[in-house]
């Protein structure tokens, strides 16, 4: 086995063969030549183990990763799953899989929060989104591939506020596209996502073929859903008279600026609005930024307020899972309260207009 270095600054990196033939590569995980010596050492007799005693092979960290990233190329967010990986491998690179304790965990939190992370956000919010990951591969590995007994416990941060989101008003929400009313492509994209609950990426890349205007309604592709299925999504009065304003303009796209479909949502025209309506325009994750996809979590909180059921509201945003839709359950005290007034749930009925008393059983003395 030996241990070299790509580049003069960077970690060491290991290969060898394995005793069932296999060529092993990888990072140790440290720039440090005694450490990462160590390692390779550790991981040859390790290997001896497996091939001579018939022990079960412990796995590394950085063979979880691969397999994990092999598996989920046709996710959406492929990309930054692998920009986090890496920087990740800081931490993890150099450890087995058993050996990801609540202590490294601990320290990967610490050092994401103290803006040390590849962005230099600071918030719980931008440590859960690598945590989350971590999580994900962890029970991929012990799950799936039987290569743990079990995951170590990963327990989320609260994040923005009670709900974890900001969401804005109606009035505020009204000032903005007032602001915005200079540039009708930018406002009228606010404008459907506040009507339809559409993330950016849809809202940008929406296409007349997945628009039917006569029925109302429109639709998501699965390949095109972060779920990775099909959505299919009514629309209200306002997403109808937006599409309208837009027919014509472009023989494939919905939302076009000089002729050209739009890219992003996220310009300099929307963030200018955000900060002339005393809003935090999102420049890296910071639990006071509004981003785009805070357009989304308006939505939501509009209709659970408005009084829809949180069910009804999990197939209309697309949600996997009902928990994601359970942080704007806090929003609708109103509507839970009408269903704590049923009657069936209380001793006293009313019966003709006077209380009647719920029987209580036998008495003795």
């Amino acid at each position: 086995m030996r241990i070299y270095r790509r580049s003069k600054s960077g970690n060491w990196h290991l290969a060898y063969t394995a005793p069932d033939g296999r060529r092993i590569r990888q990072s140790t995980g440290t720039p440090n030549k005694k450490e990462a010596q160590e390692y390779a050492d550790r991981l040859k007799a390790e290997a001896w183990r497996v091939h001579q005693l018939g022990d079960r092979p412990r796995r590394s960290w950085q063979e979880a990763v691969v397999r994990f990233t092999d598996g989920t190329r046709d996710k959406r967010t492929h990309g930054e799953d692998l920009a986090k990986l890496r920087w990740l491998d800081r931490h993890l690179g150099h450890l087995m899989l058993d050996q990801v304790t609540p202590d490294v965990l601990a320290g990967i939190r610490a050092d994401l929060t103290a803006g040390n992370g590849p962005q230099g956000g600071k918030s719980q919010a931008n440590a859960n989104r690598y945590l989350s990951l971590v999580r994900n591969v962890l029970r991929r590995a012990a799950l799936d591939w039987q290569w743990l007994d079990q995951p170590p416990p990963i327990r989320l941060a609260s994040e923005r506020g009670s709900g974890g989101f900001l969401w804005l008003t109606r009035e505020k929400a009204q000032q903005l596209l007032e602001q915005l009313s200079p540039y009708p492509h930018t406002a009228d994209m606010v404008r459907f996502s506040l009507a339809t609950g559409l993330r950016e990426f849809n809202v940008t890349g929406l296409t007349w073929s997945s628009v039917d205007l006569a029925r109302r309604v429109a639709w998501v592709d699965a390949s095109l859903s972060k779920t990775r299925t099909a959505i299919s999504v009514p629309l209200n009065d306002d997403a109808v008279a937006v599409l309208r304003r837009w027919r014509f303009k472009h023989k494939e796209r919905v939302f076009v600026y000089r002729g050209q479909p739009i890219a992003v949502a996220n310009t300099k025209v929307w963030r200018d609005a955000l900060e002339a309506q005393g809003l935090r325009p999102h420049k890296g994750r910071h639990p006071e930024n509004f981003r785009w996809h805070d357009l989304r979590h308006t939505w939501a909180s509009w209709h659970v307020q408005a009084g829809t059921p949180l069910e009804v509201l999990q197939r209309l945003g697309g949600w996997a899972s009902l928990d994601m839709v359970l942080r704007y359950a806090h929003l609708a005290p109103g509507h839970i309260a009408a269903f704590a007034e049923n009657s069936g749930t209380k001793l006293t009925q009313k019966s003709g207009g006077k209380k009647k008393r719920a029987h209580e059983g036998p008495v003795t003395d």
